[in-house]
């Protein structure tokens, strides 16, 4: 049975509540998380994860925001062998086209970045977002169109958050093309994969982001990201 039963446990309809800060601890939790979350390809180790742990996390994605409170996201638990195959067979073939997108020295780089951990996660797991979700007119998405993928996600950030906390390494793998999954995982023509995501125990995890070591890319400092009261305000 699937432990992904009603919600129970919940404040009384309309009820207000405190909104102070968290305790120290508390704020030093969340920013943990937030801080020590990395892209996991290779560290996963091969044990199941439990199917409470996987139900908080789940339940961490679904209390994601949402625009018009559509929740236009579900999720595709994927641990069929034959599924992964199939789904691995979908990234090799995008990932050598994505390879001779880039030129001398990014190729060869780029080559030997491990981008994927597909057959190695214990779980394998599709975050889809159905556009159809809400009907004709959502609150809120009635002049931004891509409101419901925003949202969708915003529940892949908080799973990623959730998944951190409780010791399990995330990987999103992006290089694909959306038909191989839409055939693959029987998407209708309305749901949208979203994110395709690599999910298991981890031992170890990188201090600083992948890329980052391999020398792809560098992080930007924040204060070359902020600006005030326009584009540009405040250079």
């Amino acid at each position: 049975m699937k432990p992904f039963g009603p919600e129970t446990g919940g404040t009384e309809t309309g009820a207000l509540k405190p909104a102070g800060p968290f305790s120290a601890p508390e704020r030093a939790a969340v920013y943990r998380a937030i801080h020590e979350r990395r892209d996991v390809r290779g560290q996963f180790l091969a044990d199941a994860i439990d199917e409470a742990v996987l139900s908080r996390i789940l339940r961490a994605a679904h209390a994601a925001p949402s625009v018009g409170l559509s929740q236009p996201w579900n999720f595709i638990l994927i641990r069929d062998d034959a599924v992964r195959c199939a789904v691995r067979g979908a990234f090799e073939r995008a990932n050598a086209e994505a390879r001779e997108m880039f030129e001398g020295d990014r190729r060869a780089l780029y080559s030997d970045l491990k981008l994927q951990g597909i057959s190695e996660a214990p779980l394998n797991l599709c975050i889809t977002c159905d556009r159809r979700r809400g009907g004709p007119v959502v609150l809120g998405r009635t002049h931004a169109a891509d409101t419901d993928l925003y949202s969708t996600v915003c529940a892949v950030q908080n799973l990623w958050l959730a998944a951190r906390a409780e010791g399990i390494g995330v990987g999103w793998v992006s290089i694909f093309h959306e038909a191989d999954l839409r055939r693959i995982l029987g998407l209708p023509d309305h749901v949208v994969p979203v994110a395709y995501l690599c999910l298991g125990h981890v031992r170890e995890l990188y201090e600083t982001p992948e890329l980052e070591i391999h020398g792809w890319a560098h992080k930007h400092a924040l204060a070359d990201m902020v600006f005030e009261d326009r584009w540009g305000g405040g250079e």
